[in-house]
């Protein structure tokens, strides 16, 4: 049999990608058909799992995935939950929330080392806002109620001394209907991703309050190192499926790697027109102000999950007293593995 040949019959077994290059076989997969549930795929917080399906890195890791978008996070896990999703691409914060009610599922590779989430106020219907205490019984937008921007809400407000339940919180997704609700009128203030951000500070139409788009805006806020979005599943999937857990964090590693390297014109020609908001030059701006919370090397840092739980404790009578085990919530095994293979 000729090489080519040889090669082509390892790629129709399963044995190695369909796009890898000869002498790189990899384990065989015990699934190769992976359904992965996303909040918002358009934010930049997603961005990475974006650049994976653009680029072909799950196709050459041999994974056929298929991404469903929803409207939030919070929507994204119910699908994992439900059985509907194998994987989530979210936020970590999720994975502490679930053990809290007894339920377990494993980060297993960040794309975010700064959750890019910003907090702004309306100039429209509240243009003499002074303190967090003016938010009071006001509507708050966020991506959809229990996603990882309602979380920095109420953490934002309990700093200020308010509670979840002394505000209204409105789910708006994280495009168009997130710009027309601030336009409208219809909320007072919004919690949000770029490029919705961006776009709303260049037309003045909000005032940033809290940020958290950089490293040290984001130890500012939180007190430390925050995980933000992530690949997580359920343990029992990592379990039935180390080689595939191993694929899916291959092709996100290669994609944070791509990142970190990638001109405006190379990510400009990735990423869907849509993305764009119809306004080039508004998303590169935006994107100059996250690049540095995409994470370099998939790595979730020793001191982060001990942050998120921190933040969940100031607010989230689900989560106070409660005896969360972090180590449970996050492994670093299968990016270490990505890390030394892409290195």
């Amino acid at each position: 049999m000729q090489r080519r040949e040889f090669v082509t019959a390892l790629a129709a077994a399963g044995l190695i990608g369909a796009g890898m290059r000869p002498g790189f076989a990899q384990a065989r997969l015990e699934k190769t058909k992976v359904a992965i549930a996303v909040g918002g795929k358009n934010l930049f917080y997603y961005l990475p799992l974006t650049i994976a399906e653009r680029l072909n890195y799950f196709k050459d890791e041999g994974l056929d995935v298929e991404i469903s978008d929803f409207a939030g996070g919070s929507k994204a896990l119910q699908a994992l939950v439900g059985g509907s999703a194998d994987v989530v691409s979210g936020a970590y914060e999720h994975t502490i929330l679930l053990q809290a009610k007894n339920q377990y599922i494993r980060a297993f590779v960040l794309q975010g080392r700064a959750p890019q989430i910003v907090f702004g106020v309306s100039n429209k219907t509240m243009p003499n806002y002074k303190s967090i205490a003016d938010l009071r019984g006001k509507k708050i937008g966020v991506t959809a109620p229990g996603s990882s921007t309602n979380i920095m809400a109420n953490f934002v407000l309990a700093k200020g001394g308010i509670k979840p339940n002394e505000v209204a919180f409105v789910g708006v997704g994280a495009s168009s209907g997130a710009l027309a609700a601030i336009r409208s009128g219809n909320i007072d203030a919004i919690v949000n991703l770029d490029p919705v951000i961006t776009m709303l500070e260049r037309d003045k139409e909000i005032r940033v309050i809290s940020d958290t788009r950089t490293l040290k805006e984001t130890v500012s806020v939180f007190g430390g190192n925050m995980p933000a979005g992530c690949l997580y599943t359920n343990e029992s999937f990592i379990q039935k499926n180390p080689n595939t857990t191993q694929a899916l964090t291959n092709a996100m590693v290669r994609a944070l790697r791509w990142l970190q390297t990638a001109g405006q014109a190379e990510l400009i020609k990735t990423v869907p027109d849509a993305y764009l908001l119809g306004d080039r030059a508004l998303y590169l701006d935006a994107w100059s102000r996250v690049k540095e919370a995409m994470s370099p090397d998939g790595l979730i840092p020793a001191d982060g999950p001990a942050t998120a739980l921190r933040t969940l404790q100031a607010f989230d009578e689900t989560v106070k007293g409660k005896p969360i085990d972090l180590s449970k919530t996050f492994t670093n095994e299968f990016t270490k593995k990505a890390d030394a293979k892409y290195k």
